[in-house]
């Protein structure tokens, strides 16, 4: 028996995903996929469109066998916290064959050699590497010139895509945990990672998941005016069409059918969430603050926090306020998830304890198909890491950075749902109520 981890967002599921799982089981042998994928919030520092149990629902109908939460430490942490956070997860579970991730090059031997030079740190490299940063450009653009000086294989385009570089950090993250996994990876097919606009509408179409959360998003728009429209406002084109289906229609082709049906379900009921949804509350939050207190969240220095505290933040949404607060020293990625680690109440003190501590400290389940209900027995016969199948059971499982770890997941799947209720009026189950 051969098992498949993936690593994932499924922000929302698409044919990209479907097609990354297809191809990882074929390319591997593997006879199961584990997925380990982000919760209610994700890497680039923004709530998840829709809620992880539909995230989980169309991953399971789409191939996967066993979904896993990646802590929101971890879920809305740099590349290589995300990625270190993951594989020590899929390592301690004991059961994870292979490693299968996208990636731009579609080259796992250059990828590998990357990491090895990231993590060695040859003197050329570190030396390179000061040079750059003291000319005062980031740190991500520092290292990839760096790189790029030292070895000819490695291009600038290389090391500016965003799965690259997420693949070269799960690699180290393998190589530093001494893991068995074996890292293999799948050229990205179609749409790039970035690309905002819908591919072209035949079937199977693989566009990227920030187009087709554009496309839900601008469809949201159009449903809003026509609900005002009904009302009796005058300031809204009678013609828009009121069928939220219709809405739905531009991404149909690019989402399987069974995700389809998902969204449709739930479409303005649960979802679209967004960044802008939580603006008052990061108002309220910062409201609380001061300049020290700030310093204290993860991805916020002191040096951002005094610019953050200094800002005046009243007349902007979430969004805005971090386009105000970006500049050379720190990308618009860095800002959003300082902001979220500010809502979500993620300290770096913790963040460092659960490093010295291994990491994700258990294995919480959010769905499995029936059939492949084995690999949970097998994982909890290893007695490598808790599984957690009922919240109620947790305290008797973790240890105290668990607990924390734990709570932080608790905090921000509260917070969540309490955004959908206050957008759309429905009451979602909390952690302790909603089932597998």
């Amino acid at each position: 028996m051969k098992t498949v981890g993936l690593i994932t967002e499924y922000n929302p599921f698409h044919n990209g995903h479907f097609y990354h799982i297809q191809e990882a089981k074929r390319i591997t042998g593997a006879d199961y996929v584990v997925v380990v994928m982000s919760g209610n919030f994700v890497q680039r520092g923004a709530p998840a469109i829709i809620d992880k149990y539909s995230r989980t629902d169309m991953a399971l109908a789409c191939g996967a066998d066993l979904i896993l939460e990646l802590p929101v430490c971890y879920a809305t942490a740099s590349a290589e916290f995300f990625a270190v956070g993951a594989i020590s997860l899929l390592d301690k579970l004991g059961i994870i064959d292979y490693l299968c991730f996208g990636s731009e090059c579609g080259d796992t031997k250059l990828l590998e050699s990357i990491a090895e030079i990231l993590i060695d740190e040859p003197r050329e490299y570190r030396e390179l590497l000061n040079q750059y940063l003291k000319e005062g450009i980031t740190f991500p653009a520092a290292r990839g010139k760096a790189l790029t000086a030292i070895s000819p294989q490695i291009t600038e385009s290389i090391l500016l895509s965003p799965n690259n570089i997420l693949g070269i950090e799960y690699i180290k993250a393998i190589l530093r945990l001494n893991s068995s996994i074996k890292p293999i990876t799948i050229k990205r097919k179609s749409a790039d990672y970035h690309e905002v606009e819908l591919t072209s509408h035949s079937e199977n179409t693989i566009s990227s998941a920030t187009a087709i959360r554009k496309s839900l998003l601008e469809d949201t728009i159009i449903s809003n005016q026509y609900d005002d429209f009904k009302q009796g406002s005058s300031k809204v084109d009678p013609v828009i069409n009121h069928n939220i289906s219709i809405n739905l229609n531009a991404i149909k082709n690019h989402i399987p059918d069974s995700v389809y049906e998902i969204l449709l379900k739930n479409y303005h009921k649960t979802f679209p969430i967004q960044d802008e949804d939580y603006s008052l509350l990061l108002k309220y939050k910062l409201m609380l603050e001061n300049k020290t207190s700030l310093s204290k969240y993860t991805d916020i220095s002191v040096d951002l926090a005094n610019r953050i505290y200094d800002l005046d933040f009243q007349g902007y949404t979430f969004l805005q306020t971090a386009q105000l607060i970006k500049s050379k020293q720190w990308t618009l990625t860095r800002i959003n998830r300082g902001l979220i680690h500010l809502l979500l109440n993620l300290y770096s003190d913790n963040f460092n304890t659960y490093k010295e501590v291994g990491y994700t400290q258990y294995a919480r389940l959010l769905g499995f198909k029936k059939s492949s209900s084995h690999l949970i027995r097998n994982i909890v016969n290893k007695e490598n890491i808790p599984v957690i199948t009922k919240m109620a059971d947790a305290k008797e499982q973790l240890s105290e950075p668990g607990l924390t770890m734990l709570k932080e997941d608790i905090f921000a799947a509260n917070l969540y749902n309490m955004v959908v209720f206050e957008k759309y009026g429905t009451i979602l189950k909390d952690e302790y109520t909603h089932g597998l």
